[in-house]
Parts: C-alpha cells; structure tokens; sequence
C-alpha cells in the first residue's frame, strides 16, 4: 500500500518479512518495468531479458519448497504478485504461467527424476514452461477437450491443438493436459519435439507486453516416462489452476493500485476552472469509491493468504477472490481513465492499459460466470453449470 491508498493501516497487519518482500519487489518494478512498459505494450513486445532477472530475485516458483524453489510463504508471493501487477499483468502473468502453472504442475504431479531435471532451471529463468489446458473449443468447459494421447509401441502420441498458451513461443517445455484411455493425463512435452508447435496471436488488445500462442500437436512422440504420474484427473490440472486464481486476487489490485494512484496524482496538478481536479466534489467521490474497494479487496487479498499459508484455503474462496477482485479492479482502472479526460486515452499512463489487460485477466483462469456458477452451487447446493 502507500501513504494515499491506506485508509485502514493494512501494512499494519504485515510481517516485516513480508514487507520487505514487499519492497524489493517494488524497486524492481520501479527500476525494470515503470520506464519501459508503455514501450513494450506499444510494439507487442515481451521482455525476455527480464526472465533471468525475475530468477534472481526468487519471483519463480516462489511459493514451492525444495528443488531450488524460493520456499515464501502465500502472503509474500501474493504481495509480489500485487507488486508486478502494479507494473503490468503481462509480466506478472509470466510469473503465474511459469510458477503457478508449469512448475506447480511438475511440483505437484511430477516424479522425483521430472523435478529435479526441470525445476532449478525454471526457478532460476534458465528454462520457460507453458501450461497447455485451453482448446479451440474448450474453455471455461476444458472436459470437452478433443487433445488425446495414445500409447503406442510403449511411447506416447499426442494430437490436438491448445489455443491462448501464455508463453509457448519460448517455452522450453510445456505441460500438455491430454485425454487418454485412463481420463485426462498431464504430459511434459519438450518444445523441440517434432510435430509441436507454437504460434503466436497477434492483433491483441490487451496483454501486448505478454505472449499467447496457438499450440498444434501433431504426432507429437514422447517417451513413455513423459507422463506427469501423479495426475489422475481433470482435477489435477485444476489444482494448478487454483494457484493461478491466487495470484490474480493479488495482482488485480497492483493494476487497481496503480491507476488510482495515476489518476490522484494527476487530478492534483491537473487545473480546470480555476482549482485542481482533486477540488471537485465528483473527483473525490470518484477518489474515494476507488479507495474503498482496493482497501476491501486486499484485505480480502490478506485473508486468502493467510487461510493458505495456515492449510485452510477452499477452491470457493478462491473463486470469492477472483471474482471480487478482478471485476472490481476493471472498475477502478476506468473510473480512473476518466479522471485523466482525453490523455487518459494514452500510453503516458496506466489506467486504461492496465483496464485493457484485465479485460484478459477477468477471462481467463475462470471467467466472472464461472466463478459466479461456482459460488452458486457452494450456496445452493445445485449445479447450474448446464
């Protein structure tokens, strides 16, 4: 939080660890991100060279143990994640694909010799994973999924296709969700097997600074020890799911944080009719109403952390996180934009980038209708999803 955001002393409630976690990850942002950004959201481009930099700082993996994973606790990987969305979604994104998704999917399902060949190197941004989940034809309905591995001749054979795979252009190695004759398998499919590959999407409005691909498999030939063991189900590519949702509860208020902080200081200094915006009895509501809902939603950010570090955290929780937090920081980064007037409309601030990546991050890892599906059956006890 900062001096003008903190209405409830919240960083009260933090650790002086967690604080300082805090702060590094700020001055990185400050430092790599800030002065850069605009450009690599203008040019569509992902700064690779930051990879590394984010292994350096324990930003991979940062909530795994063992394997040359930092080992932080959920409330210091979600203040970093607050911290990186506060800079963009995109970068923090990459951070979610490669901790959250690929590495916790190894972490989780992965057999002793698949951990140790691949997650010190993703840990350290020596290595990028992808997480293939997402088809064509199934999203929010991901059991639909026509991608199919076959045993055959001992090895495994994969067809199919995976569209908006966050990263899979430089991926290393991607975990590919696959329907097979025991239900739906992760495999660990190193990028440069023949019959995968990568394509990236272009004419994106949002994400600019981030990479999303369209995967094709075609008789893609794995070994037969490609198969994560401990995935059993579609449950186990939901559980990796579920650290994702985690981390945007975070960082969708670093992106709200951000745009309110953008339009107050702007509103500031910002002279109309003789006074400063911030004079005006319709700015400050508009200041206030922001304020309000990002102190609600970190400390409902702070609670779900707590539950997790504790063991108690519930997948539905989860989904009360999501579904706040990213519909509510979308309506702060707008109402912002509309403090700025007309050059709210550019690059020279965030709001409206960072209401255009939340138009990506209020979609994916469940959309608002899946959450909301969610919490209505945990409410009613009736399914409703069909």
């Amino acid at each position: 939080m900062t001096d003008a955001s903190d209405l409830l002393a919240i960083d009260s409630l933090l650790s002086d660890a967690e604080l300082a976690q805090r702060a590094k990850v700020r001055e990185f942002v400050d430092a790599e991100i800030r002065p850069h950004i605009a450009g690599w959201f203008d040019r569509a481009e992902f700064p690779l060279e930051l990879v590394p930099k984010f292994g350096a700082l324990g930003l991979l993996g940062m909530h795994l143990h063992g394997y040359g994973c930092p080992g932080n606790t959920a409330v210091e990987y979600g203040l970093s994640a607050l911290e990186l969305e506060a800079g963009d979604s995109g970068l923090r994104t990459f951070v979610s694909v490669q901790g959250s998704l690929a590495m916790s999917a190894i972490h989780k399902h992965g057999s002793e010799a698949q951990k140790e060949r691949w997650l010190p190197g993703m840990a350290a941004g020596e290595l990028i994973g992808c997480f293939g989940l997402t088809e064509p034809t199934a999203g929010s309905d991901p059991a639909t999924m026509a991608t199919r591995a076959e045993l055959r001749g001992g090895n495994w054979v994969i067809n199919g296709s995976k569209r908006w795979i966050g990263m899979a252009s430089i991926a290393d190695i991607a975990i590919i969700w696959a329907r097979t004759d025991d239900g739906v398998r992760g495999f660990l499919v190193p990028t440069s097997t023949p019959g995968f590959t990568a394509t990236p999407i272009t004419g994106k409005l949002s994400m600019r600074a981030s990479i999303q691909c369209d995967i094709e498999l075609n008789n893609v030939e794995l070994p037969a020890d490609a198969i994560l063991p401990g995935s059993s189900s579609l449950r186990s590519a939901f559980e990796c799911l579920n650290e994702a949702r985690y981390g945007i509860v975070w960082g969708s208020m670093g992106a709200a944080r951000d745009s309110y902080e953008a339009a107050l200081a702007y509103s500031l200094q910002r002279q109309q009719f003789g006074r400063p915006l911030a004079g005006f009895q319709l700015t400050q509501e508009k200041l206030v109403t922001m304020a309000l809902e990002i102190n609600k939603g970190l400390l409902l950010a702070l609670h779900l952390g707590r539950l997790k570090d504790a063991g108690r955290l519930e997948p539905h929780q989860l989904s009360v996180g999501k579904l706040n937090n990213a519909r509510e920081a979308i309506r702060i980064c707008r109402e912002a934009r509309t403090i700025l007037g007309g050059n709210g409309i550019t690059l020279d601030y965030s709001p409206l980038r960072h209401a255009n990546n939340l138009e990506s991050v209020r979609t994916y890892e469940g959309t608002d209708e899946v959450h909301t599906l969610i919490l209505g059956q945990r409410i009613t006890g009736i399914g409703a999803f069909e």
